[in-house]
């Protein structure tokens, strides 16, 4: 088709039509501004079925041709039901309240629509990214003239490629696919075990390494795994270490975890998603000791260090590992291009800008006051298990490491499978009632409750309100005999089968 007058150019971001691009932004923030202002919890409550429904009637093949009809129908299918991470009453998963400058940084990445794979698409863009590595890199305590990184879609990405570098680091040393281990605490995240399926190491790979009183690696345990793949004639490629396990926050002993990796070859990886943000904290950092020995680390702003989705970077301490990842191609980035091309070292080719949203906040507000923000929730954890560990029918897995907090609801005499059961529906109606979130686990094989707290502005009265809440529904459930039914999804809860939970007057 040839360009014609009749074409709808306008909707084109183009400097003659940057009227109509800042008016429709400020109508998008307006309209946010506005739910904003009716939020009253994290959630409604709604349920799969109901949520997929007005989803799958909408024809996309007829446009609405009107920006604000367009907003009231996303607002109806997603906004009016979304899970706000702002609310204090939000104590799920690892999603983090997100600070301004960096929604700043995501309406300049979004429309200028950079692409961080080569220098000729992202220009500045591919140094500020750099920056922000050597950066890092010297926060963990890297000579930043040997080391590199680049940034990736999130934790799992940055975990399968440091593990890609360690396969291709000791198959250069001569080893078989077949041979190699890789070696990672029982509580450590499940993408080490993806990765290894992806790599072609298959699920056998993976050696889970028991851990102590304290749920991080156990050493002892370790050095004994290494030692057995060894005499088996089987290679040690990794170890991964977790700085901040998903349940627990626990820490692996990090320096002796760097001790074993040199005794026996192997490649030593922190995968440090979650605590990671120590590297800003004026008062934790200690916590992080011996990270500075690993081959290579992740870290995840986009838990805690308080970033929009996504925001994530793999770093390695010797930057020659990182050909191991490299492909040229010459219509992108032949070998001979002198230019500085992200894309050399990244698994993805199209990239977005998404260093930009952590360069303005340590430009606008400092890496003191992120932090500030980590250590406040890590406080916060503490003071909800002080305040909640003595009461009679609560029970306390662990006192928390960083800002997660494992608990139930436990009433005398009973059972495990009525504990199970129990808390599992007191999950779901809390979520179906719509004025908190908490996240289910299993420790041990035991059902429990899980608070991961990440919003600096939560209090402890709004997160002892929550364990008010859980008390309260589990002595109606326990009252109305509901442990003894089947167990249902708890987004299934938020529908018309369960009215007699949900309040009178509240929306369903």
């Amino acid at each position: 088709m040839s360009r014609s007058e009749d074409l709808p150019l306008h909707h084109l971001f183009h400097p003659d039509n940057v009227s109509e691009y800042a008016a429709t932004v400020r109508g998008g923030l307006d309209h946010l501004a506005g739910h904003l202002d009716r939020v009253t919890g994290p959630a409604t409550g709604v349920g799969p079925e109901r949520a997929a429904k007005p989803v799958r009637d909408v024809d996309l093949d007829s446009p609405l041709g009107d920006t604000a009809a367009a907003l009231d129908e996303v607002s109806r299918l997603w906004l009016d039901d979304a899970v706000w991470f702002h609310e204090p009453g939000y104590a799920a998963h690892l999603n983090c309240p997100v600070v301004v400058p960096a929604l700043l940084g995501e309406l300049l990445i979004s429309s200028v629509n950079s692409s961080l794979d080569t220098f000729d698409q992202s220009v500045g863009g591919t140094f500020i990214e750099r920056q922000l590595i050597d950066w890092t890199a010297a926060r963990i305590g890297w000579d930043t003239s040997d080391s590199d990184g680049v940034f990736t879609s999130g934790g799992s990405q940055s975990n399968l490629h440091a593990l890609l570098l360690a396969r291709g680091h000791i198959m250069a040393r001569g080893a078989e696919l077949a041979s190699l281990r890789i070696f990672a605490s029982a509580d450590s995240h499940f993408s080490v075990q993806k990765s290894a399926r992806l790599l072609g190491l298959g699920d056998a790979a993976v050696v889970a390494v028991p851990t102590d009183e304290r749920r991080r690696m156990d050493i002892v345990a370790l050095g004994r795994a290494l030692a057995e793949c060894d005499a088996a004639g089987l290679v040690p490629m990794a170890v991964v270490a977790t700085a901040g396990t998903t349940d627990f926050g626990a820490i692996d002993p990090l320096p002796e975890i760097a001790g074993l990796c040199r005794t026996y070859g192997a490649w030593f990886h922190v995968d440090a998603a979650y605590g990671g943000g120590l590297l800003a904290s004026t008062r934790r950092r200690h916590l992080l000791s011996g990270v500075e020995k690993a081959d290579s680390v992740t870290i995840d702003y986009h838990k805690t260090w308080f970033q929009p989705v996504s925001s994530s970077a793999v770093l390695v301490r010797d930057a020659g590992t990182m050909g191991h990842a490299s492909y040229y191609a010459d219509y992108l980035n032949p070998k001979e291009s002198a230019d500085p091309n992200q894309v050399d070292k990244s698994l993805q080719t199209t990239r977005r800008f998404d260093a930009l949203k952590l360069w303005l906040t340590l430009r606008i507000m400092g890496p003191d006051t992120i932090g500030a923000y980590f250590d406040a929730v890590i406080d916060l954890a503490a003071e909800v298990h002080d305040a909640i560990a003595p009461a009679a029918d609560i029970e306390v897995a662990a006192r928390p490491n960083l800002s997660t907090l494992v608990f139930r609801y436990a009433p005398a005499g009973s059972g495990e499978d009525e504990l199970a059961l129990l808390n599992t529906k007191i999950r779901a109606t809390l979520y179906a009632r719509g004025r908190a979130m908490v996240a289910a686990t299993k420790v041990d094989g035991r059902q429990f409750l899980k608070f991961t707290l990440l919003n600096p502005k939560a209090t402890l009265a709004d997160i002892v309100g929550i364990v008010d809440q859980i008390r309260s529904i589990g002595e109606e459930l326990v009252c109305e005999q509901i442990a003894a039914q089947p167990v249902v999804s708890p987004y299934v809860l938020a529908g018309r089968d369960i009215g007699l939970l949900v309040p009178a007057g509240v929306a369903r």
